[in-house]
Parts: structure tokens; C-alpha cells; sequence
């Protein structure tokens, strides 16, 4: 099986333990991601694509370090603002919301996508009341966009360094969320 792992930053991933695997670094953000996933799906075929990296979560059950698979991951921030208001675009045919089976045993969440991790209360308060997500990262979205419009199986596995709320650098963790985000990648692969 050709795999190829999509990660943000080298930091997010162990490459040692992925000797059977192609490694794309994509760099953060989506704009990254977008560009650099469909060069290499231009060029090269893959039967599976993994997106692997950290992660923060809206959810007091989602714990630092836990690793889990999303399944269903939103653009958060297309559409409008009316006011105090945040609407989506209804007059065009705009796909925000991408969905996949779950793969793996882990728990499966919802995950929003964004440009700005949100660290402001009331903007974190509006986004749960929006999406009701489970977690955020910067990239995972469009690689669900992508994977579907080249027809590649995919699943996204992102470990949690921190939870969403104002910027607090000391809470996070993320020497134990890159350590069980690979343990858990790694053992996925042994498993196909």
C-alpha cells in the first residue's frame, strides 16, 4: 500500500518511524497545505493519505495527549459577517462542511479548520455555538477538499497539545501529543 503522510512541521512528526511511507511537509495554514498536497497529487498516486499533526480541543472530555481521528472537519470562517452576526454564504454553491468514515479505533470528533487559532473568549464562545466542535487545526479541511476532488482515501489523526482558550503557552504539551500522535500513526499503518 503506498501511503503518504501530510504534516505541517517537521516538529509533528518522528520520520524514522515511517521508513514505508512518503512524507509531504506542507508548512502551516491552509494555503500551505492546499498548494503542496495537489503538487504532489499531480504527480504521484497514492492509495491512502494520512494527516497527521497536533491539534487543540474545545472539549473538556478531550484531554491533552489523546489521540483521535477526525471524521467530519468544517472551514470555519467562509461567509459573512451581518453585524454581530457570522453567516454562510448561501447564494453560492460552496462546500464548507467535508465528512469521511472513521478508519482507525479511536474516538471520532468534529474539527473546524481555521486561518487564526481562536484564543479570545467570546470568539471561542461563538464558534462552539456555530460548529460545536471537538477540536481546531489549520490545515485538516483541505486535505479532506483535496483527497476528494483527486479521489484518494484519507484520514485525519491529530493528537491534542492544548486545549482552545485565551493563549497559554505553559498548559500546552507538545512533546507528549508528538509522542502518542506517531505511536498511534505508526501503529494504523502496522495495522493495514
Amino acid at each position: 500500500m503506498k501511503i503518504l503522510l501530510v504534516v505541517a512541521t517537521e516538529q509533528e512528526i518522528i520520520e524514522d518511524r515511517f521508513k514505508s511511507c512518503s512524507v509531504l511537509l506542507t508548512r502551516v495554514g491552509m494555503v500551505n497545505t492546499a498548494i503542496e498536497l495537489t503538487k504532489e497529487l499531480m504527480k504521484n498516486k497514492y492509495d491512502l493519505v494520512i494527516n497527521m499533526g497536533v491539534a487543540g480541543s474545545f472539549s473538556d472530555e478531550i484531554k491533552i495527549g489523546d489521540v483521535v481521528e477526525i471524521v467530519e472537519d468544517n472551514f470555519s470562517e467562509i461567509g459573512f459577517e451581518d453585524g454581530m452576526k457570522f453567516e454562510p454564504f448561501s447564494e453560492f454553491e460552496l462546500v464548507t462542511k467535508f465528512s469521511v468514515v472513521g478508519k482507525t479505533d479511536l474516538q471520532k470528533v468534529k474539527g473546524i479548520t481555521v486561518n487564526t487559532v481562536h484564543g479570545n473568549e467570546a470568539s471561542i464562545a461563538d464558534v462552539v455555538k456555530r460548529f460545536n466542535p471537538d477540536i481546531e487545526t489549520m490545515e485538516g479541511v483541505v486535505v479532506f477538499k483535496v483527497c476528494k476532488e483527486f479521489v484518494v482515501p484519507c484520514m485525519q489523526i491529530r493528537a491534542i497539545s492544548n486545549k482552545v482558550e485565551k493563549r497559554n503557552k505553559a498548559n500546552w504539551d507538545m512533546p507528549l501529543a508528538i509522542k502518542n500522535l506517531n505511536t498511534a500513526v505508526e501503529k494504523i499503518i502496522t495495522e493495514l
